[in-house]
Order: C-alpha cells, then structure tokens, then sequence
C-alpha cells in the first residue's frame, strides 16, 4: 500500500485481540456495575515464580539492558538475573530486612536498580522505589524526610553517592545503611559487596514463603493534595493484573516483548504494567534513561534508532516529543515501526492531532496504520482495570474493564463516577488506617474520583470514554459545569502546536480561561525564520504564536455548544511546571489544582479588567 494512503482508509495489520464484551448489571439506585464475562484464569503466586521460570526456560535470553559508561549496553539474561537477585537476596536477610525493614530506593530506573528491587520481594521484604525528585530537586527535602520517616527503611539504595548525597544525610536516614552502585560517601556499602554474597538456604525457605497476599512494594502517590500516600502493592495484585492483560492482548503470548521504556518504576505505570509485562512474557527491557525534556529526548532518539520495540509505552508530553524526530527523521521512523505491535499512551488523554500524526508516521513507514491503544487504573490498582483491545479511532477510550475487575458507574453532579473492585485492588495505605477506612464504600468498591461515560449507550461493548476527575470539574457564576478534562484537550488539540500542556480556569467566573504551558518546538515550528535559540518568552510574543491561539479559542466558539466549552482568554507560560511544587508528576501527567495554587497571580490577572498585554483573548 503506498504511503500516501490516507488515514481513514488505510487498514491495521491483524492482531489477537480478546473479543470485545462486557456484561452490564443495573442496580436500583440508578447505578450499573460492568465486568468482563471472562472469569480471570490462574495467575503465578509472585514475579519471584515468573523470574525462575524464564531463567529456567530461556536462561541465555536477554532480560535487562541499559547504557554503560561508553555508550554501549550493559546486558543482563534471565539466567543471570536470578543469580544476582538470590545474591542480594542473602545480602539482605544477612542484615535483618524484613517485611518491617523495607529497601527505599531513592533513584532512577537502572539494571541495579531492578536487581535490588527484585531481591527485596523475593525474599519477602517491600520494596519502595521513591520519585528522585524528592532527594535531587526539592530544597528542603520535606516529602523524602516524610517518607522515610514512615518507612522506617532497612537499607536506602542511590545509584550515585555523589549525586544523592544531600538526600543521604537527612536525620530520618542518619542510621540507615546506605548502598550505591557508583561514588559511594564514606561509610557506605556498594552494590558489589551484596553481589558478591553467596546465597544460602535461607534464601529459598524465604522465597518459598511468599503468598499472593505478601506486601511486594510500597508504591508513594504524588501528595498533589497532601502528604504522598503509601500504597501497599501485594503479589497478588501485580500477578493477577498480568494475567488479566494477557486475556485481553492474547497477542503477548504470540513472541516474547521488547520494549524501550524510560517511564519511571516509582509509578504504577512503568514499575507496575511495563517492568511486569516483561516479567510475565519473558520479555527484554532496554532501559531508557532518556526523558521527554530538552537535553534528555535525544537519549531515548539515540536508543530507538538502535532497538525496534515491539510495544511502545508513553505519556503524552513524550509523544509530543518524539513525533517531530519520527517526522524528519527517515530511518528513525523505519526502525521505531519496525516490529510494532501496539502503541499505548496514559497518564492523560492524547490529543488527537498527535494521534492522527502518528497513525501517518505508521502508514509512511510500514503500509498500514499501528494501533493506538491506551487503559485506565492508578497506584491503588496495580494498575490496569479496563483496556482497549480492539480497534478505535480517537482518544479518549479507555476500553473495558479486564477479568478479575468490577466497574461500579454511579450518578454524581451529572457525571458517572467509577468505583473499582477485584484482585488487583489495593488493601489499603502504609500505616494509614484512617486513609484506607475512607477510600472504600459499604460495598467494597475502591473510589479512585475517576468518572466515565459509555462510548455508545445503546452497546456497552464498544468501551467507556474518560470523563475527567469529579473533584476537578467546577461551576461558573452561571451554574454551568465546566468538564475541565474533555476541554483541556480539545484546547491543545485547537492550538497545535503551541500548547505542550494547559490548566483550565474559571471557577467562580462568568468565562472559562487557561493556562497555556507553551510548547518550545511548537513554537519554533510556527515561526521558521526564527533562531533555533530563541527563548521561549520571545516566541511566545510574537504574532504567529498569538494569532494561532486565537483561532483555536474562535474554533472552539465556532463549535457553539455555550459558555463551558468556550474559553475566552489564554496566557502563555514559559516557565515549566514544577515537579518540586506537584504541578507534575515524573512521568508528566499536570496537576490542575497544584498549578492553580501556585500560580494563583496569573489566574488573576487573566480575569482583571486590565490583565495585560500577555492575555490573549477570543475574538469578538
């Protein structure tokens, strides 16, 4: 098929998907609970079962690869990973760690990292990887001294001493031994040493302890409204989830995964559904120490022109990234949908010009459209609760709930807000019983403040939409409710490519607003005779810019559905959203209400009779 072909016309290449059904039981109060009719199949008792069975099974295979030094890769097989992790196993129990004495992991992804982090559950003790950006961005390390105060850790891993060590010394781990792969403080212990521990009966007897229910890790949400949440994430729940993603992608089972990830293994999606999925399909993990900023995207570029993923996991933010490199790049393209299966975005919804681009990047590179899939959960689920799997033309779908799991749509401030229940559920939160009391309704159900809506009423099979938070929708003065999510996107879609990111405003207001996290590239893209190194506050005022701004707020107008789905004034940032004040998460999802606070001035100013220069507004 040429390359040329259009996007509508153009097929998909064949893929096993579970079929798509769903049974849908109403209750009288007006709300209805959907599960799949497909019972969830047996599941392994831990991923400790899942690391024996590959090193038994394709001993020699690739399991783990990331940069050396050089710039070559550092390979670990399936035979060699569990030699190592039974080492660190026994280096472990030799120090008295337990199901009470938890691993803390302060950096980033990296093959030690997961080596430690899979000795740890092993053997029966959690394992609690935290966001760097506690230890290396934060100022005053509040949160990391929270945490660790909570935890009460055994051993605290940093790959780099030097890097970490203004964490390394907060009073909350002054007694805590501390172990790094590189540069270690004096005193400290190196990777090597566990390495080169020589592992002993208490190893297996512990191993052979491990039930569904043993706490694996202690997963921190992002504290965006409070303190980080500890989330307890037992075997079961990260063994079961598996399993029910490979009912409904029964293609998985078709060939062994590769997958260039840099998603971050302190979050649910890249600790959780990515690292497990190699787990349970004997997958290889190159691990990407790029990420979708400025400086780092060329580090994940540089690994894809190497590796051809046969899944590709990303956020929006990164997707925004890596299409330009994919368009002007020939042989990047060719060799990034190679081998492609799937492509999944999550952390927020994908604005559809992004999506139609990379559907063409597809057809240009292989004939025929790649599917662009996604699946809705969060840390407390481990994370999967409903899945795409089968075809669909936009985003914004978050497909059916999978076996095992249960989704209970009720009545709320005219949304259906989603309650979740099944294997994959959380117990409850570290050392917060009041937290886990209040998460939970009479029946069991676990309230993410998700809602969601039927793609088509009349045939539940064709996948719930995504219908925003409950708690970040708002009201104007005139009562209307304003869908911040739905809009959100349509905003960035409106305004491509100036918008990298947007927070809607207007609570309490008589007209919607927002906040516009301007795009670099995209701006650079609208304006070519422009220096490469202009900064972005200059490329933010000129007219190109400001002009193309106006017109996706008159398009929106244009589409004439009132005052909640019109916004009438924008600000351009160029300031980014900071991890450090929770207006981001590492893997770029934005917090609403966090930037909202922060920039409570600009929120301001944008509704004041004279708000300046900077506001753009919607044509009269």
């Amino acid at each position: 098929m040429s390359a040329n072909t259009p996007i509508a016309s153009a097929p998909w290449a064949p893929i096993n998907f579970a079929p798509a059904k769903v049974e849908v039981e109403h209750l009288p109060d007006g709300s209805m609970i959907l599960r799949s009719p497909d019972s969830l199949k047996p599941f392994s008792r831990c991923v400790g079962d899942l690391l024996h069975h590959w090193a038994d099974r394709i001993p020699n295979a690739l399991f783990l690869a990331q940069r050396d030094a050089e710039g070559g890769w550092r390979k670990v097989t399936w035979a060699e990973a569990l030699t190592k992790v039974e080492a660190i196993a026994q280096a472990l129990l030799d120090r008295g760690l337990n199901r009470n004495r938890p691993v803390m992991i302060l950096s980033d992804n990296s093959i030690d990292h997961a080596l430690l982090a899979l000795a740890a559950m092993h053997v029966g003790i959690p394992a609690s990887p935290i966001s760097p950006a506690y230890s290396l961005v934060s100022k005053d390390h509040s949160k990391l001294r929270y945490i660790a105060d909570l935890l009460k850790p055994g051993l605290v891993y940093a790959a780099c001493g030097q890097r970490f060590a203004d964490a390394l010394v907060i009073p909350e781990l002054a007694r805590v031994e501390v172990v790094t792969s590189i540069n270690p403080p004096p005193g400290c212990t190196t990777l090597d040493s566990l390495l080169a521990t020589t592992p002993g009966a208490e190893v297996e007897e512990a191993f052979s302890t491990i039930r569904p229910s043993t706490v694996a890790k202690i997963l921190f949400t992002s504290g965006s409204t409070d303190l980080p949440k500890g989330v307890i994430n037992t075997q079961r729940m990260m063994c079961s989830n598996q399993q029910a993603i490979r009912q409904c992608w029964p293609f998985l089972a078709d060939s062994h995964p590769v997958l260039v990830d840099w998603l971050p293994w302190n979050h649910t999606f890249g600790g959780n559904h990515n690292f497990n999925m190699v787990m349970r399909h004997g997958g290889s993990l190159y691990i990407d120490e790029g990420k979708p900023v400025p400086g780092l995207i060329d580090k994940t570029v540089a690994n894809l022109r190497e590796v051809s993923p046969t899944l590709y996991f990303n956020v929006p933010r990164g997707f925004d990234m890596l299409i330009p490199q994919l368009e002007t790049d020939e042989a990047l393209r060719n060799n990034f949908f190679a081998k492609m299966n799937l492509i999944f975005y999550a952390g927020a919804a994908l604005p559809q010009t992004l999506w139609e681009r990379l559907e063409a990047l597809s057809i240009k590179a292989l004939g025929h459209k790649v599917r662009l899939v996604s699946s809705w959960g969060a840390t407390e689920t481990a994370p999967m609760i409903t899945t795409v799997h089968f075809d669909i033309e936009r985003a914004g779908n978050i497909g059916l709930p999978a076996p095992g799991c249960e989704v209970k749509m009720i009545p709320n401030g005219g949304k259906l807000e989603m309650r979740v229940r099944g294997t994959n559920i959380t117990p409850g939160y570290f050392k917060r019983e009041d937290l886990t009391r209040a998460a939970f309704d009479e029946d069991g159900f676990y309230k993410i403040g998700d809602a969601g809506k039927l793609a088509d009423p009349d045939d539940p099979a064709k996948g719930i939409v995504f219908d925003g938070r409950v708690a970040e929708d708002f009201k104007l003065m005139s009562g209307t409710w304003v869908a911040v999510g739905a809009l959100r996107v349509a905003l960035i879609d409106a305004a491509a490519p100036v918008l990298q990111d947007a927070v809607i405003t207007g609570h309490d207001q008589e007209e919607v607003g927002a906040l516009g996290f301007a795009s670099l590239q995209g701006c650079l893209k609208l304006c070519p005779d422009a220096a490469p190194d202009t900064p972005l506050k200059d490329l933010m005022a000129r007219p190109e810019v400001k002009t193309r701004v106006t017109e996706a707020m008159n398009a929106l107008a244009a589409l004439g559905k009132g005052s909640s789905h019109r916004v009438t004034r924008v600000v351009l940032m160029d300031e980014p959203p900071s991890i450090d004040a929770n207006e981001i998460t590492d893997k770029g999802y934005i917090n609403q209400r966090a930037v909202l606070t922060r920039r409570a001035g600009l929120v301001e100013a944008l509704y004041a009779q004279n708000g300046g220069s900077d506001i753009i507004t919607l044509s009269k």
